[in-house]
């Protein structure tokens, strides 16, 4: 198999523009090369890269191409081409076209997933955060685009603490009540591939911040999960559009006041899929990898 594990110049080793974050890619990258290593090989390769170069490969991975949301469009144009081209892409772009606009969850929940309760304006503006807290019942709400990853451009106001009058999110907007167990817990997050819980870990914030990602300081612990978590975050799985599981999924969940864990979202683009704790997830990937290639 000849893998592209499609990057870009955020993530990609000696770029001038890498993030204090990308040793994630470095993580991910090896735990997938060493799940193929006796199969094929895997290329660490910009996702902008000139499509002839990228139609070379058989399969392509979205590894870390995390500058896609504000480019969503190319993006997915990108995705297509490579199709077309005879790339077998994962997740393929029916799967990412579904998944890069937040508005899934709103899905969802209407197919009954337990999703955490949210208004959708098409932007965000003071008047809409002050109208969100009456409308929770709630003195602390987190403002989220709809199109975005790793809590960038996310906001949180509270009654004593407002958004400026001159504050806006001029794009695609979600607002949500604040939930105190992100902080007091942390979030669960549940590694599957090809429909299967591989790992599972707790995602916690530190110095006071409720953002739970590595380029706030956050921490991850392994976690054996209870039977009646594994089984909420799975309920999500079953949920998802698609007649077969996508090659890899992380779903990321908070504890509601009521003790039931509520999906904040279902990953299914470039998720970081945290090798450290999942020593057998390249192995996995490289075994979904050769099944879809026909191996």
């Amino acid at each position: 198999m000849k893998i592209a594990f499609l990057a870009c110049p955020a993530t990609l080793p000696g770029s001038p523009t890498r993030r204090p974050d990308a040793f994630e890619h470095d993580l991910y990258l090896d735990a997938v090369r060493a799940g193929v290593a006796s199969s094929g090989t895997v290329t660490d390769i910009d996702w902008r890269a000139p499509l002839d170069d990228l139609a070379q490969f058989d399969l392509a991975i979205l590894g870390t191409p995390w500058d896609y949301t504000d480019a969503k469009d190319e993006f997915l144009a990108r995705l297509g081409e490579l199709e077309a081209a005879g790339v077998t892409v994962c997740n393929p772009l029916a799967v990412v076209r579904w998944n890069a606009d937040k508005l899934y969850l709103k899905e969802l929940a209407e197919r009954g997933a337990v999703t955490i309760p949210t208004l959708w304006p098409e932007r965000a503006d003071p008047a809409d955060v002050l109208a969100a807290f009456d409308h929770f019942g709630t003195d602390r709400v987190v403002v989220k685009r709809r199109v975005g990853a790793g809590a960038i451009g996310q906001d949180s106001f509270s009654r004593s603490n407002p958004p400026l009058a001159e504050w806006s999110l001029d794009q695609a907007a979600m607002i949500q009540p604040f939930l105190p167990a992100i902080q007091r817990e942390g979030e669960l997050s549940f590694i599957f591939v090809d429909g299967a819980l591989s790992h599972t870990l707790l995602k916690q914030a530190t110095g006071g911040d409720y953002r739970i990602q590595s380029l706030y300081g956050g921490t991850e612990t392994p976690l054996e999960p209870a039977p009646a978590d594994r089984a909420a975050a799975e309920a999500i799985m079953a949920l998802l559009p698609f007649d077969q599981p996508p090659l890899y999924a992380r779903i990321d969940m908070v504890r509601l006041e009521d003790g039931r864990l509520a999906v904040i979202e279902a990953e299914l683009i470039e998720p970081y899929l945290y090798p450290e704790q999942g020593p057998n997830l390249g192995l996995l990937l490289a075994q979904g990898m050769a099944r879809r290639l026909g191996n």
